[in-house]
């Protein structure tokens, strides 16, 4: 895929493709230094983590305002989701060295973010509309780590690949939660696991 082809796609405006082409520079740069994506990236990023992360933006409900994303990484799909969106979005990384990538990327794209160099199991819980991960954890995991940031009307984005059904079941002898699997559009094993309605199964 292009980046003209991803931008005829996802309907965004010239400006912005230029942006994210700059992103992924920036991307490419830093992974010589650092292990931010996998190293078969250049084969394929504007399907593998920029159309990859943008599915989700259609899936984000019309009333959400913040954002949770775990684990962010090199900035998939939270970053992403900050530039084509008006949502206030909370990039949770504990890691320094991305956490600092993640600094400079939001110069590249002109977007505003809040950044937590921090795990999400010491952070003080607020009220999350949307928590979305890719590639961070488990769900079982993903799951305790979401569950502080979400009220009644939270739903869960999570990327997952084809093992998704074997986490599920694991994960639903621990967690109450409802769940619809949404193929992904840039990979033909992947969903999207929207969840809602998360709570510990009473003991």
């Amino acid at each position: 895929m292009t980046a003209t082809e991803f931008q005829s796609l996802v309907e965004i405006r010239e400006d912005r493709r230029s942006r994210f082409e700059a992103f992924l520079e920036l991307l490419k740069k830093w992974q010589a230094k650092i292990n931010l994506v996998g190293d078969e990236t250049p084969l394929d990023p504007w399907r593998r983590h920029f159309l990859d992360s943008a599915q989700l933006a259609p899936l984000v409900p019309a009333h959400a305002k913040q954002i949770v994303d775990i684990g962010s990484g090199a900035g998939f799909p939270g970053l992403i989701l900050a530039t084509l969106g008006p949502w206030r979005v909370h990039l949770i990384e504990s890691n320094t060295r991305k956490s600092a990538f993640l600094r400079e990327a939001t110069r590249v794209l002109g977007v505003a973010v809040d950044i937590h160099t921090e795990r999400i199991e010491s952070m003080t819980p607020f009220s999350a509309d949307v928590i979305t991960s890719r590639a961070c954890a488990p769900l079982s995991r993903l799951l305790r780590y979401a569950s502080p940031f979400c009220v009644a009307h939270t739903i869960c984005l999570f990327h997952k690949g084809r093992g998704y059904r074997e986490e599920l079941t694991e994960s639903q002898k621990t967690w109450q939660i409802e769940v619809m699997p949404i193929p992904s559009k840039a990979d033909p094993w992947g969903v999207i696991l929207k969840i809602e309605g998360v709570a510990p199964h009473e003991r």
